[in-house]
């Protein structure tokens, strides 16, 4: 392969690099986007392509055909070649390329999968627990969180003593793209959250930037951990579904759209940079409509 400026390995690592340092992306997305590049510069060194510049909209159509062959689903198609637009428009500006060969490649259309939530009665049967143990209180405390304030896993995982605002009941949030958000915290939630402090491990010195969720050995916890936590809940709590936290976000975004119809300030809420990524929910809002017409309105009952 080729050692020059825009060889592909090069291009690759300097792209990370700036998406790392200068864009500040979280490391979730900096790793697809390393997981992403590597199959695509793998592919392109088997086509005898050595540099960026050598890159044609042809390979780009051939690299998303073998990647449907492989019967990966269209989203994630989609979001290989969302990583290579990207990358193409680093190299584009970097080593003056005339024009971006991924712009033109689509992935195959996908049926738009609507999130699933839960409704108001299995959320109060969802966010109760035991509080016989410490990881009891902990537990209840980021289950009340994610659904009182639409958190994301990585804002939750992120949250530190610091970006709590107990007087005005609200969170200083790092969304994505570190862009930060005040979210206002339910009473409930906030009592949740009190509760558990006081038994955090580390109770006696807790800092400005000491994590909220933590081990009882006071190490952040990660990601992985807070999904089984949750699971292990809802499933203790007698709950028929497979609960994570982004069906509680999910919760807390459709449920306050039922009850509000402001998607502008679900919008805000959320930390959507983008009102129509929030309007999927308003999807969500009809089929409830839907649900109800359909079991009250005397025409539209089936009959037995």
């Amino acid at each position: 392969m080729s050692k020059t400026a825009d060889s592909l390995t090069n291009a690759a690592d300097r792209f990370l690099d700036y998406s790392r340092d200068v864009r500040q992306l979280s490391q979730h997305t900096l790793s697809n986007y390393a997981r992403d590049l590597n199959l695509l510069t793998a592919f392109l060194d088997r086509q005898g392509v050595a540099a960026v510049s050598e890159v044609r909209e042809y390979h780009i159509r051939s690299w998303a055909s073998e990647l449907r062959r492989k019967s990966l689903a269209p989203s994630s198609i989609a979001r290989h070649l969302s990583a290579a637009r990207s990358w193409f428009q680093f190299c584009g500006k970097r080593f003056n390329l005339p024009h971006n060969p991924a712009n033109g490649v689509n992935a195959p259309k996908r049926g738009r999968k609507l999130p699933k939530a839960m409704d108001v009665d299995q959320i109060s049967q969802c966010l109760h627990a035991p509080t016989d143990t410490d990881l009891d209180l902990r537990d209840l405390a980021m289950a009340e969180l994610l659904y009182s304030s639409g958190l994301r896993l990585s804002e939750l995982q992120a949250l530190v003593v610091g970006d709590i605002h107990r007087d005005d009941r609200v969170l200083r949030v790092t969304g994505k793209g570190n862009k930060t958000r005040m979210v206002p915290v339910g009473r409930v939630a906030l009592g949740a959250l009190q509760n558990w402090l006081q038994r955090h491990p580390l109770a006696g010195s807790l800092e400005r930037s000491t994590p909220v969720f933590t081990t009882m050995k006071g190490l952040a916890l990660s990601h992985r951990s807070i999904q089984l936590r949750l699971d292990r809940l809802a499933k203790h709590n007698g709950i028929g579904v497979k609960v994570h936290p982004h069906m509680l976000r999910h919760s807390f975004a459709s449920h306050m759209l039922e009850s509000s119809g402001d998607l502008r300030a679900v919008q805000e809420l959320l930390g959507h940079s983008n009102i129509s990524t929030t309007q999927i929910y308003t999807h969500l809002d009809f089929q409830h409509l839907a649900k109800t017409y359909d079991a009250a309105h005397p025409r539209a009952k089936r009959k037995k």
